[in-house]
């Protein structure tokens, strides 16, 4: 499951970079991929479980381009160095994670062949509104075209050969996976903290100006000294907000309370005045002068 790079144009003037995940069965070709903004570990882990969930079963081995949210690197003796949070993904799931060899054109195309397809296939001279309709009609194209069609290598049908080869992915796991990710952020003075490019709101009130924020791959949990205070969905765009209702009430409700606690002045009819400027009440004096009227 690599990653490549798309560049569309989702408004006039406005041009956006998009990112493609795909994973490619082996055996059956067959294809999942999903075009989204950020190619962060975030991302990389909700993409996995999206994909498992899809072909309704996991692949035993999966064969990674070296991509740097999943392959850290090298150590002694050439040993791979996988990132923690994808081999905990990889436990949970029981499938087994494996980098291309750096330099073997074999492997590496064999990873980077659905890109070009996607890219000269479906991609170019596409039209698409946003990020959620490009991905509707990927789905579209996957599903009337790409899975359907007889590959040319295996000269089967692929969507075919895919339902022989299901019953040979491991089962899905009991439980979901919740591996967390933490990361320390400043709140704004709108009461946010900024998370792979989307803010998230905390409670009014909250005392610590840096709060420490779990990041998993369908949820984003913020805790303030240990203590949690806020929970949000994951938004998968760029520049949105998660706002929670609750947490704006606190301002207008302490507002309210002190205004119960102040009372509400009480005062007999005709005794409210308008508030006017004091040059009025000098004209109005000078009038009662000019008429032989003591002021």
């Amino acid at each position: 499951m690599p990653t490549s790079r798309f560049i569309f144009a989702d408004a006039p003037e406005q041009v956006r970079v998009v990112w493609l995940f795909s994973l490619v069965l082996g055996h059956s070709r067959y294809l999942f991929a999903r075009f989204c903004l950020h190619q962060d570990l975030q991302t990389l882990l909700r993409l996995h479980i999206e994909a498992f969930e899809h072909l309704q079963g996991v692949p035993r081995e999966i064969l990674y381009d070296r991509m740097k949210t999943a392959v850290l690197g090298e150590g002694e003796d050439e040993h791979i160095v996988y990132n923690r949070a994808l081999l905990a993904l990889a436990a949970h799931y029981g499938f087994s994670p494996r980098a291309c060899k750096a330099y073997r054109a074999k492997t590496k195309g064999k990873v980077e062949r659905p890109y070009r397809y996607i890219r000269q296939d479906f991609f170019l001279a596409g039209r698409f509104a946003n990020l959620e309709d490009l991905n509707a009609q990927l789905q579209r194209w996957l599903d009337n075209v790409a899975n359907v069609r007889t590959h040319g290598t295996t000269d089967r049908v692929v969507a075919e050969h895919f339902a022989q080869e299901r019953v040979s992915l491991l089962g899905p796991p009991a439980g979901a996976f919740n591996a967390t990710l933490k990361l320390e952020r400043r709140i704004s003075h709108e009461g946010v903290v900024s998370v792979g490019g989307n803010r998230y709101s905390v409670p009014d009130g909250t005392c610590s100006r840096t709060v420490e924020v779990h990041t998993l791959a369908q949820e984003i949990r913020i805790f303030d000294e240990g203590q949690l205070i806020a929970v949000h969905p994951v938004l998968h765009g760029r520049r949105q907000y998660s706002i929670l209702p609750a947490h704006r009430k606190l301002v207008r409700g302490a507002a309210r309370a002190s205004g119960a606690a102040m009372g509400t002045p009480l005062a007999r009819a005709g005794e409210a005045v308008a508030r006017r400027p004091l040059s009025f009440y000098d004209a109005v004096g000078q009038r009662l002068a000019r008429n032989g009227r003591p002021a």
